[in-house]
């Protein structure tokens, strides 16, 4: 009777089984696997090919306790849930980022940390939960953001509010640039008394906003004394505009930080029989949903928004991939001017 060890394979295909069959090392499966964009793409469809020969699955558990990782990013909002739900813009963002990290085997934790739980979420995001972090609408007193810098890789959808944070990642638009464009819109069409509502001055968009507003103003040699803040909200800018109208009654043109701001702008304007564009012309910056879904239909800068969320999943990745030596730390993208009825 001959006795001896018996060779099996193993009843569920390996990584390294994976590799032998494409051809290609144990690492550049991995890669793939972990949708690193800097594969080639006759290697990635070789991979491809050999999972689906072997029916392979990623293990995530073994993968994560072997590389001390979660698989998981969370995205934090300093934003309230109002805010959050109420404005097109960050769903916007959402969808880009999702579209990236479905091609991962990452998977997106949502914390909107309003001003009172703050705490809870450091608190979270330090415990180990997640590998990495993406954070949009922040503001000047969130110091907790740059706290969070030290502890995991991070990217900011939007320029970061502490000018001192040099070696910041981040995905933005140059919004001064934009809103240049939206109020040399309003001049070109012939408005001689133009008034801005703005966003947050305790925001980079904001501020960058209203300094492109009034660079162009003074640029041109008009008046740049028409300036009412809000804070991103409908709800926000009918206040201000109502402030607004009643210091500068002689209003005939607006630049307006957000669409959602200037649905309620335009709510504003009707009140005050103020025909748009008749009385008052209305440039504003986004181009969301909310730019077509009131009476008048925005003219508005547009910022892709989508795909600024697309690229900053995609920067947060490189990174965790220690991917990053080619990755610059600012991503700037385009905006452009929509031309509708309301400019």
């Amino acid at each position: 009777m001959t006795t001896g060890v018996r060779h099996t394979r193993p009843s569920q295909p390996t990584l390294e089984m994976v590799a032998e069959e494409a051809g290609v090392s144990r690492a550049t499966v991995s890669r793939v696997v972990n949708g690193s964009p800097k594969v080639r793409a006759d290697i990635v469809a070789a991979v491809t090919a050999a999972v689906e020969r072997l029916n392979y699955v990623p293990n995530r558990a073994a993968r994560s306790l072997a590389s001390h990782q979660t698989q998981a990013v969370a995205l934090v909002v300093p934003e309230d849930m109002t805010r959050f739900f109420g404005d097109p813009y960050f769903a916007a963002v959402v969808q880009g980022i999702t579209r990236r990290l479905d091609e991962s085997d990452y998977t997106l934790n949502l914390l909107v940390a309003s001003s009172d739980p703050r705490h809870k979420t450091m608190r979270y995001l330090r415990s180990g939960n997640v590998d990495g972090a993406l954070i949009i609408s922040h503001h000047t007193g969130d110091d907790f953001v740059a706290e969070l810098e030290t502890t995991m890789p991070v990217v900011f959808g939007g320029r970061p509010s502490n000018d001192t944070q040099t070696n910041a990642y981040f995905v933005d638009v140059d919004n001064a640039a934009g809103a240049e464009t939206g109020t040399q819109r309003l001049i070109d069409i012939g408005r001689h008394r133009i008034g801005s509502i703005t966003g947050p001055v305790d925001m980079p968009a904001g501020i960058d906003r209203l300094s492109g507003f009034l660079r162009t103003l003074e640029r041109a040699g008009m008046p740049t004394d028409a300036v009412e803040s809000a804070d991103f909200t409908a709800a926000g800018a009918t206040a201000a505009a109502e402030r607004l109208l009643e210091r500068c009654p002689d209003i005939d043109g607006l630049f307006v930080a957000s669409d959602l701001m200037a649905t309620g702008v335009l709510a504003v304007l009707h009140k005050h029989s103020r025909s748009v564009p008749g009385d008052v012309a209305v440039v504003s910056f986004d181009d969301s949903p909310a730019a077509t879904s009131g009476p008048v239909q925005l003219t508005t800068v547009n910022q892709p928004s989508d795909e600024m969320g697309f690229a900053m999943a995609d920067v947060l990745l490189r990174r965790l991939a220690d991917d990053d030596s080619d990755v610059p730390f600012r991503t700037i993208m385009p905006t452009r001017l929509v031309l509708r009825d309301s400019a």
